[in-house]
C-alpha cells in the first residue's frame, strides 16, 4: 500500500514526521481524507482531530487550528498548537474545561475576552475526546 510523507509543526517545533497511508482533518470547510497522490490544496484547519492512519493502526493528533498544505507526497500542517494523543494530560485538560466553563458562565458574549475563552473550552474538550477515546 502507498505512502505519503506527513509533517505537523507547530511554533515550537516538529509534533509529527513519517509515512502513513491516509491522512484525515477536520477543515474549515468540511472533513477532508488525503491519500497519496492527492491533489495539491491549502486549507484552514478547525479545532480537532487529526488521523494519521498506517495499514495496522491510526494515531490521532489534537491540533488547534492552523493550515494544512497537500502535493502528491507531502502533507504538512502547520499548527498553533498540537499534541500526540499519548501526549496529553487529560488531568490538565480537564481542568482547562472547568476554568473555560466558569470563566463563560461569569462574562457576558460581548465581553472582549469571551470569544478567546470559547476557544480554550473547544481545544479543551477536543484534547479530552482524543484522550478518552
Amino acid at each position: 500500500m502507498s505512502t505519503t510523507q506527513v509533517d505537523i509543526v507547530t511554533p515550537d517545533g516538529k509534533v509529527y514526521e513519517g509515512e502513513v497511508n491516509m491522512v484525515s482533518a477536520r477543515a474549515v470547510s468540511g472533513e477532508l481524507g488525503i491519500l497519496p497522490r492527492h491533489m495539491p490544496l491549502v486549507a484552514p484547519l478547525k479545532i480537532g482531530v487529526v488521523r494519521l492512519k498506517h495499514e495496522t493502526n491510526t494515531e490521532h493528533v489534537a491540533v488547534a487550528g492552523g493550515f494544512i498544505e497537500v502535493t502528491p507526497d507531502h502533507v504538512t500542517i502547520l499548527a498553533e498548537a498540537a499534541e500526540l494523543k499519548e501526549h496529553i494530560d487529560l488531568d490538565r485538560a480537564l481542568r482547562a474545561k472547568e476554568r473555560a466553563e466558569k470563566h463563560l458562565r461569569e462574562m457576558d458574549k460581548d465581553h472582549k475576552h469571551y470569544e478567546r475563552v470559547r476557544l480554550d473550552l473547544e481545544r479543551a474538550v477536543n484534547r479530552i475526546d482524543i484522550a478518552e477515546d
